[in-house]
């Protein structure tokens, strides 16, 4: 293996040569107690940057291999590992300069979930940094000198000063945080509970738009008495917090006194998060499934005959396609594409809900009687879902009294202050009886499990065969853009990446079921490791982190068929 000093003097001999002659300098390089693997190196200076890894023994670093006994703990010091050395590349001076991408130092830095992401690799044995560079130019000539600086100085220094800082109690905090999140998690069900939310957890965002929590002004979330429940921590301590229970829980109260607020913690918290996220201690249900109306989407033979039946011109819906779905066909397809996938918790928002899927009131249904109405609204299977499925919902919903016949637990939110108001609702539902009448007369049919083609991914597929993630939100199959605005569980670009390489490895897979083709991917996961997704495995793979098997089948759900 050639040294760092051989690699200064090749860089300084290809000043100002075309650009393309860096192609030369790829390879592996030892260092100073670490190895410089240049895995990819740009053909242009405007081209995507080159691909390096720093790899270390792990008996070479402080971190203790004990720590790494479990996946939570190893993907938990994956992450603060990345943003530790994100913030010291942000401080670390760096005048190298040029053309195009001349320069530029990026790690994949996750967000406030807890992800397992390739930005780190670690094991019992070994550590690496994968980062992304642009080695200096000038025009499309090679600036060898500050490319030299780049890879023999700038990015070294970024490695020794985080191990000069690595502060072990930072990463024993890490682990034990991922490990009182993974036992809170494990005692939902043997509580009987959907979600927990700690008190004094800080649920309030800064904005719209920000995952950071708010600061002045923000309210520490407060359990009722009623409602509140204490679990144990990795350690025995105890910890309470509002418990919701397993069934049917609402959520109401008054426009921007914290309803969504509340709801998005909850869905978010199928994810262990970062300490000072504000909602460490907030757990959920692991296989709860955000479920929203989406207005144009594709569906492809899902069985939604438990809400829509009697479709005008006598079309199935026990093995329903469209290619442009309705609010009320894209909010029932997407229940019962979950409980394909096996989600066993519901979380709904009226906001971002069909009004006709969730409620048909009495004089609607006085005017349109039910032989003309195939419809059949989520208010009358609400109750089904739970009791002959299992499956519960947590419901945000301020527009309909009328659910407070079928609430298991209703909880008002009052100024970001959680109270239990269920006698309050049953006192109301029984005082203000509801003139509607139940449309659900037969029982809930079994799911069908459908089956998957690898042709639905061929279809779109250029000559080039691409397959490119384009941010958090869509991904492109050739020329087809493949949309997952409404996937609201996504929560990194670096997961719709992982999800791009699974299609690719979908695309080249055998037909059969859509679950289990998907879960033969994770199951390759499980054993290799995320690394696994990536055609160059064994060198940097890319920016990719984990997403849920759920949302793996929600983006294949949506991938359109040509025939439209």
């Amino acid at each position: 293996m050639k040294s760092l000093t051989e690699l200064e003097t090749q860089l300084k001999k290809l000043d100002m040569k075309s650009y393309r002659a860096l192609k030369d300098i790829q390879g592996s390089y030892a260092g100073d107690q670490f190895r410089l693997h240049l895995d990819y190196v740009q053909g242009d200076p405007f081209a995507a940057p080159s691909r390096l890894r720093l790899e270390m023994n792990l008996k070479d670093t402080p971190v203790d291999p004990g720590m790494l006994t479990t996946e939570s703990r190893t993907a938990a010091l994956k992450h603060l590992f990345t943003k530790q050395f994100e913030s010291i590349r942000r401080k670390t001076e760096n005048k190298t300069g040029g053309t195009g991408k001349s320069g530029m130092i990026m790690i994949d830095t996750p967000g406030r979930e807890v992800l397992d992401t390739t930005s780190v690799y670690l094991t019992e044995n070994t550590l690496e940094f994968r980062i992304s560079c642009g080695l200096p130019a000038k025009g499309r000539k090679i600036l060898g000198g500050q490319c030299a600086t780049l890879l023999t100085n700038v990015i070294p220094s970024i490695l020794s000063g985080w191990l000069k800082t690595y502060d072990h109690s930072e990463a024993q905090a890490a682990v034990t945080l991922s490990d009182d999140q993974d036992a809170l998690r494990r005692q939902l069900a043997e509580n009987g509970l959907v979600s927990f939310i700690a008190d004094g957890s800080i649920l309030p965002r800064r904005s719209g738009s920000s995952t950071r929590p708010m600061k002045e002004g923000a309210v520490p979330f407060k359990a009722p008495d009623s409602l509140r429940v204490t679990l144990k921590k990795a350690d025995g301590s105890s910890i309470t917090g509002l418990g919701i229970r397993q069934g049917i829980t609402l959520i109401a109260g008054g426009g921007y006194h914290g309803k969504s607020t509340l709801l998005q913690a909850v869905e978010l918290g199928v994810y262990n998060h970062e300490e000072g996220d504000g909602r460490e201690y907030t757990v959920s249900d692991a296989s709860g499934v955000k479920i929203r109306a989406e207005d144009g989407r594709e569906v492809r033979r899902v069985n939604i005959s438990p809400f829509i039946n009697e479709l005008p011109m006598k079309k199935r819906t026990d093995s329903f396609s469209s290619t442009d779905a309705s609010g009320s066909t894209s909010q029932a397809a997407n229940i019962m594409e979950a409980l394909e996938a096996g989600a066993e918790s519901l979380f709904i928002d009226e906001d971002t809900s069909a009004t006709n899927f969730m409620i048909r009131d009495a004089r609607m249904q006085r005017l349109v009687v039910k032989e003309k109405e195939p419809i059949t609204p989520f208010i009358d299977r609400i109750r089904d879902l739970y009791e002959q499925k299992g499956v519960s919902t947590v419901l945000v919903l301020g527009g309909s009294g009328d659910y407070f016949d079928v609430a298991d637990t209703v909880i008002m939110m009052d100024e970001y202050v959680p109270h239990e108001v269920t006698e309050r609702a049953k006192e109301i539902a029984q005082e203000y009886e509801t003139k509607r009448s139940r449309e659900a007369p037969v029982p809930l049919p079994d799911t069908i499990s459908r089956d998957f083609e690898p042709s639905l991914i061929k279809q779109h597929l250029d000559r080039k065969g691409k397959i490119q993630a384009r941010g958090l939100h869509q991904i492109s199959i050739g020329r087809e853009p493949l949309p997952l605005h409404s996937v609201e569980q996504l929560v990194h670009p670096s997961q719709t990446e992982a999800l791009a390489l699974m299609l690719k490895k979908l695309e080249r897979s055998e037909s059969g079921s859509l679950t289990e083709s998907i879960r033969r991917i994770y199951k390759e996961i499980e054993e290799k490791g995320i690394d696994s997704l990536s055609p160059f495995y064994g060198k940097h793979p890319g920016a990719a982190a984990l997403p849920r098997f759920y949302e793996a089948c929600a983006a294949i759900n949506r991938i359109r068929s040509r025939q439209r």
